[in-house]
């Protein structure tokens, strides 16, 4: 054998042998709160489903390959799995997994065992699916549940080991043709009830199965409202997920939702005195609101963990066995057994002086709990209708559980981020009868009405110069824009302890996650390039303590500014008022963020390289709201989203920049979430609206193109779209669209910069660029503030294209640059953008794929460039505490959402990128 095929042979055995030690190696897990259960440790803690995903790299990972699953106890737990992304070569990119476990085990361990297809582990319970012509019946061993295909009723019926426990469950609708404060009018009301249209099995496993139901509200005049209803089962676990997503197609200025919200009948077959109700309270252990100020943010530590669980519960029972008289029966006092939901003997035990007092005794037949502000809910409850409401308790945040039974069972119902999503309700009737009506309103009916208007009625908006907003006849419309609820019905056979009902709304507040290690994560590359903490050097330190301020501060923002309500809860503010201590709330554009200059991205990267939770549940509301409020689902503007703006969807720039599956796939391919995976599909065809909508109408005439298109944001994000839409199904016709593009640009003298001001004509249907003049020579600042590079060097990893390689890296070297390297380049006389902070992982890049030490120095040398920052720190908080703040707060006087996100994502890619050429001195640090 030559040296040449020994070389050959050596090298292959060495990659044969790292292929499979990379398979073997266990993938070290942990949950995204840590320790989730930190109270009630005598309390055993209930099985949970959990879904959950992981990346490979390319090469890596065949589909279809087995895996054990295991918890440092020596627990095989049982697993499915399935493939969320490919890479191009066919191997997995995103592996997405479902389990059932004890939420409180620890040290988990993924095996891959170098097999084709999974072992069938489904432990002690599988889920099991059986359908007739009029409904889907799922059963887990535990529970069973009947979905009807037609008619108001999602969920029939509702059975834990054979006992019906539920039935009836359906959407209910209020709405009416006026506000409530418009005196002079009669105001009209109508109610609604759940039409279904369609039920599919989304997902069938033994361990993890999903049902999606898509329908809209009716009545007899009128179908409105769709909505898109997913339940989880899990195998073994007593309750179902449901993640419910409402979108409004109304017409704002008469179509006010007075309430909307859920329904479900609870049979009581027990006496009156064995019936309970129950509603949760306040964390009284709550702490994941930081209310002192940063002093110094060399010192900021920030709290990875949510709040803990110690959830109290308000608990009575329907009817009291208390008054004047105790009810004592062989000496004991039946009250205190009843307090605590246990069985007591029913009323023909007693003696007839007892029995009269049970008589006697008031009844207590409806409750509720409203919480109509993030600061205040009151819970009430009244005889029957004909009595009035009493006042037994208030207090500031519930945490959105409810419960109806009898010591013979009933059904608890859990609200995600109930005080955050406010005017939201709990309410109970009829619990004296023969079956209680539950109900969990999303928006309360007992508050204002919703009023989805426009906040102003001028006819020419307010333009950009006045108030940097472009409001456009027809635009400022919320038809068509979504809202996301997550919900969880629990099953029970007797009445649950107070104990058990904390853990039950905790688990449902904090969905347990399984996550890998940033280590992991970063070494897989998922998502790109960016760094881990790194606290080595002063610059190092010097950064991180930067990137920790910035988040601390708007993690605190939230709660001190009060960014909660149904539709804001997820989003903060754009630009900031120093004059009046207070974010531009109410000027145009300057209002509400929408993903403008990606703060969401910041988050996510920001949680990816720490692993913290607390980072993580606020990229998930943001993402949550973002893709869902932010975004046309429907409609003329379909696939689109809106610009920043006083209300989310005011401002007449609809473009596919706010829209773009970029900003959701972090949320997807962690948490393997569909309704997420359903928007990123959704966006897939965005670029079709474009042509109605053409994003540049009120910049350039229209061409001989079906519409334009910037490079970037709005190719970047189209190309983002089909990417997704690529590795998701490995259908090429989406890289086709992709290469398309490409081979447009790489025809065109400029590359990427063959458009002045970065614009070029565009054809949705072949996905072709079209330059619009031949010395037409540009840039459009927005390709990198918008997502663009991170999608990019993703593309980069994942597309073996010459042109595109070519293209990119030529963006990245003369972006920012002097004249004359433009001059080089094209033989044009101009520069091409203006570097600071914002854009430099562009130049980053191109030291690094270049290995340019002297590039990587100049492009520190701007970052750190003193004219940009003040006494050495960009996140100082000061703390106002006078007559000219409302309350007492935090404040940084010249921050910006803008700033900050893009601030922070360079540093965390410039820390990967050239962080061995950061300079060891600088008068940031040294002050």
């Amino acid at each position: 054998m030559n040296k040449i095929k020994y070389t050959l042979l050596i090298a292959f055995l060495s990659l044969f042998y790292f292929t499979i030690s990379a398979q073997t190696k266990p993938i070290q897990l942990k949950w995204l709160e840590g320790d989730t259960l930190k109270t009630h440790p005598s309390l055993s803690s209930p099985l949970t489903g959990v879904s959950w995903g992981v990346p490979f790299s390319r090469g890596q990972l065949k589909p279809n390959s087995a895996f054990e699953l295991t918890t440092s106890s020596g627990d095989n737990l049982p697993l499915q799995t399935w493939t969320n992304a490919f890479w191009d070569d066919g191997s997995v990119k995103w592996l997405g997994l479902a389990t059932v476990t004890d939420a409180a085990k620890t040290g988990f361990q993924l095996t891959p065992l170098n097999v084709q297809k999974q072992a069938k582990r489904v432990g002690e319970y599988a889920v099991k699916v059986s359908e007739t012509p009029l409904s889907i019946n799922v059963e887990n061993g535990k529970i069973a549940s009947k979905i009807l295909k037609n008619g108001a009723y999602l969920l029939d019926s509702l059975k834990i080991n054979g006992q019906l426990i539920g039935t009836s469950g359906q959407l209910i609708c209020l709405k009416q043709d006026g506000l409530d404060d418009d005196f002079s009018k009669e105001i009209k009301k109508e109610s609604f009830k759940s039409s279904i249209q369609k039920v599919t099995i989304e997902q069938r496993g033994d361990i993890k199965t999903v049902i999606k139901i898509e329908g809209v509200f009716a009545n007899e005049k009128r179908s409105w409202l769709p909505f898109i209803v997913r339940l989880y089962f899990y195998a073994g676990v007593e309750h179902i997920k449901i993640v419910q997503t409402l979108i409004y197609d109304g017409q704002g200025e008469k179509d006010f939702i007075k309430g909307v919200g859920w329904e479900f009948k609870v049979p009581m077959r027990e006496e009156i005195l064995n019936r309970h109700i129950r509603f949760g309270g306040e964390n009284n252990s709550d702490n994941s609101i930081v209310n002192s100020p940063v002093k110094d943010s060399s010192t900021a530590k920030i709290n990875s963990e949510n709040s803990i669980n110690n959830i109290g519960i308000w608990a009575e029972p329907i009817q009291p066995l208390t008054g004047r008289r105790l009810l004592i029966l062989d000496k004991k006092n039946i009250y205190e057994d009843q307090f605590l939901g246990k069985r007591v003997p029913n009323k023909n035990v007693y003696a007839q002086n007892a029995q009269d007092l049970i008589k006697d005794w008031a009844v207590w037949g409806d409750f509720r709990l409203t919480q109509h502000t993030a600061d205040g809910f009151s819970i009430q409850k009244r005889t029957h209708d004909k009595g009035a409401w009493i006042d037994p308790v208030a207090g500031q945040r519930a945490s959105g559980l409810v419960f109806i039974g009898d010591v013979s069972g009933g059904l608890s119902l859990n609200m995600r981020n109930f005080w955050q999503s406010f005017p939201a309700a709990l309410e109970v009737k009829n619990a004296a009868s023969d079956a209680a009506i539950l109900r969990g309103w999303l928006w309360s009916p007992y508050s204002e009405a919703m009023d989805m208007r426009h906040y102003d009625t001028l006819t020419w908006g307010h333009g950009l110069n006045a108030s940097y907003e472009d409001v456009q006849p027809g635009f400022s419309t919320a038809e068509g824009v979504a809202r996301t609820s997550e919900l969880t019905l629990g099953f029970h056979q007797n009445v649950p302890t107070n104990a058990e009902l904390s853990t039950f709304s905790h688990l449902s507040n904090n969905p347990p996650l399984l996550v890998a290690t940033p280590q992991y994560l970063h070494d897989k590359g998922a998502f790109g390039l960016w760094s881990l903490p790194n606290r080595t050097t002063e610059g190092q330190q010097w950064i991180e303590n930067q990137l920790d301020t910035a988040f601390l501060f708007y993690k605190n923002e939230v709660e001190q500014r009060h960014w909660y309500g149904f539709w804001n809860y997820g989003d903060v503010m754009h630009g900031y008022d120093a004059v009046r201590h207070a974010w531009r709330y109410d000027i145009g554009g300057y209002a509400w963020a929408n993903t403008e200059l990606v703060p969401d991205m910041w988050l996510w990267y920001s949680f990816l390289r720490t692993g913290k939770a607390d980072i993580f549940r606020m990229a998930e509301a943001m993402t949550r709201h973002t893709s869902e409020v932010d975004v046309y689902h429907k409609g003329k503007f379909a696939g689109l989203g809106s610009r920043h703006n006083v209300r989310h969807w005011g401002c007449g720039s609809k473009e596919v920049r706010i829209s773009q599956a970029a900003l959701k796939r972090f949320y997807y391919y962690l948490t393997t979430d569909e309704r997420t995976g359903e928007l990123m599909r959704e966006v897939a065809h965005a670029d079709e609206t474009m042509v109605s909508i053409d994003p540049l109408r009120l910049i350039l005439p229209k061409s001989a193109y079906p519409t334009h298109a910037r490079v970037g944001p709005d190719w970047f994000a189209l190309v983002g779209n089909w990417l997704t839409e690529w590795e998701r199904t490995g259908d090429t016709r989406w890289k086709d669209k992709i290469l398309r593009g490409v081979k447009s640009f790489a025809k065109m003298p400029y590359g990427f910069f063959s458009g002045k001001e970065g614009a070029f004509g565009y054809d949705p249907k072949t996905g072709e660029m079209f330059q619009l003049n031949p010395t037409d020579l540009g840039q459009s600042h927005l390709s990198v503030l918008m997502g663009g590079p991170e999608i990019a060097v993703e593309m980069s990893h994942f597309l073996s294209d010459k042109d595109w390689q070519r293209l990119w890296l030529q963006y990245c070297e003369l972006y920012g640059a002097p004249e004359e390297s433009v001059v080089k380049a094209f033989d044009r006389d101009q520069q091409l953008g203006v570097l600071s902070p914002h854009f430099c992982r562009l130049p980053a890049y191109f030291a690094y794929k270049k290995q340019d030490s002297a590039a990587a120095k100049k492009v520190w040398e701007e970052f750190l460039s003193p004219k940009y920052y003040v006494k050495g720190n960009i996140f100082s908080p000061r703390h106002l505490n006078s007559p000219d703040v409302l309350k007492s707060l935090d404040e940084i006087s010249n921050i910006s959402t803008n700033n900050t996100a893009q601030w922070c994502l360079n540093a965390i890619e410039l820390l990967e990128l050239i962080g061995k050429d950061l300079p060891k001195e600088n008068t940031l640090w040294e002050k």
